[in-house]
């Protein structure tokens, strides 16, 4: 009796999937055409502050039952797999498999690409400079431990510019070869993974000694080949590795977040809803920092993020990356702009690119 009824059912199924199929083909179509006419005008494949237009005009549209995060991920594969019938994008990211950073490429460009996994931040940059890589993703900011200081280090040498933004949840599990913690010895993961469970790992194992290692998927690499090591790390390195996971979701904050920055040589146009960020150091006097922070406030500009680091010069010396909402395009954006760079002693503009969708 159930089958008469489903049968008509998957039949309207059957016929709404071949009129998306099609659809999804005349897509295709137009965007080869797109393909045709940015290549005639050497216009670059990815357009991040496009995409960006397109997920939040579903957004605004979708009137449900599917939620807006799952038809904006529908809609994030149809343009990566559109854009590769233009050329697949290489983008490089701190790996091994497996990261968060490996998480973030997937969610800013798709599964049609070509990802490159690079043992370090530095070597991220050192791609993306020599053309091996289209774009990089490096992680810049955690909502519990801060700056990833590194890249902001790099970030000031680089000629690269910032043209994205990803926001990841964190969740960490504790993993090893057996999933239980029976002779395990040693707990690995990354440096900042290690503080962000802090508390729960001096609450459940205090004398378990601790390892920081590059990253938190080289930890579980290092538990799926050692059963006297457990790994911090993402369910998805656990199953790369092949581990029984002990206890999940042991982050310390509930709300963990890491932000990355796609870094490259393209710089975006205004997408309608975007940032600017900025690095910026002062004459060593008294007031220098407010001084210069006035044309923000004198033009309506809002600053969302200050983060200070070492010149190190030995002078005690600052430099102050700063993030405003707003494209440097902007007629405020660019009159603060103007201004924070005839004051500052130093000025450089790190990138404008869409706010994280």
């Amino acid at each position: 009796m159930s089958d008469n009824k489903l049968l008509p059912l998957r039949e309207k199924i059957d016929a709404i999937d071949a009129a998306i199929l099609e659809l999804l083909n005349q897509r295709a179509r137009v965007a080869e055409e797109v393909g045709h006419v940015k290549a005639e005008t050497n216009a670059p494949v990815f357009r991040p502050e496009r995409e960006a237009q397109v997920l939040r005009n579903m957004a605004d549209q979708n009137q449900g039952p599917l939620h807006t995060d799952a038809i904006q991920l529908i809609f994030r594969e149809i343009m990566s797999a559109c854009r590769a019938l233009e050329r697949r994008v290489v983008v490089a990211f701190l790996g091994p498999v497996g990261t968060f950073s490996e998480q973030a490429v997937y969610k800013q460009f798709g599964h049609a690409i070509e990802a490159l996994p690079c043992i370090s931040i530095d070597e991220v940059f050192r791609a993306t400079e020599a053309g091996t890589a289209d774009f990089g993703v490096v992680p810049i900011e955690n909502s519990s431990e801060g700056a990833i200081n590194r890249t902001l280090d790099l970030l000031l040498q680089t000629s690269l510019m910032i043209s994205g933004e990803v926001s990841i949840p964190v969740q960490h599990s504790l993993m090893s070869k057996s999933g239980i913690m029976t002779g395990v010895t040693r707990i690995c993961a990354h440096s900042q993974a290690l503080a962000q469970c802090q508390a729960w790992l001096n609450q459940h194992y205090p004398h378990i000694e601790r390892q920081a290692v590059a990253s938190n998927a080289e930890a579980a690499r290092m538990a799926g080949a050692d059963a006297s090591v457990a790994a911090i790390a993402s369910e998805i390195a656990g199953q790369q590795y092949n581990l029984g996971i002990v206890s999940a979701h042991i982050q310390d904050d509930p709300h963990n977040r890491t932000r990355f920055a796609v870094i490259g040589r393209l710089r975006t146009t205004p997408s309608g809803k975007d940032q600017t960020s900025i690095v910026l150091a002062t004459p060593n006097k008294a007031g220098a920092v407010y001084n210069l922070l006035a044309p923000l406030s004198k033009h309506g500009v809002s600053m969302t993020r200050f983060e200070s680091r070492p010149a190190r010069t030995g002078n005690w010396e600052y430099y102050f990356y700063v993030d405003v909402e707003g494209h440097a395009m902007d007629n405020k954006v660019k009159a603060a702009m103007d201004e924070l760079n005839h004051d500052a002693a130093f000025f450089k503009i790190l990138g404008s690119y869409p706010c994280t969708v």
